[in-house]
């Protein structure tokens, strides 16, 4: 007996949709499963399952910056490395194992 389904109506814009699904495409993940993957994470976590919040710092988008604003970037890189404003890479990603219960 084939499992009873629901239909979902939602808006997106477009270039997400399409982003998302080239993503899940690779995964070989059909984006009706993956939106059935996130219900179910909903409701195990009884709320959404990641954190909803304005970031304090945004990331910087390489594709966006001129070759000016890239050799900025990196030689802020360059000065936090000096200076010894820096993690290594082990405690990074044990803190991202932390973070994310892993």
């Amino acid at each position: 007996m084939a499992a009873k389904t629901a239909n979902l109506y939602a808006r997106i814009e477009p270039d997400v949709k399409e982003q998302a699904e080239e993503i899940l495409a690779t995964l070989g993940i059909p984006a009706s499963n993956a939106i059935n993957m996130f219900y179910k994470q909903i409701i195990l976590n009884r709320g959404l399952p990641f954190e909803v919040k304005i970031p304090t710092e945004r990331s910087v988008d390489i594709s966006r910056l001129d070759a000016v604003a890239l050799d900025a970037e990196l030689e802020k890189g360059y000065e936090d490395m000096q200076a010894g404003r820096t993690k290594p890479a082990e405690q990074v990603f044990a803190d991202i194992r932390k973070d994310y219960n892993i």
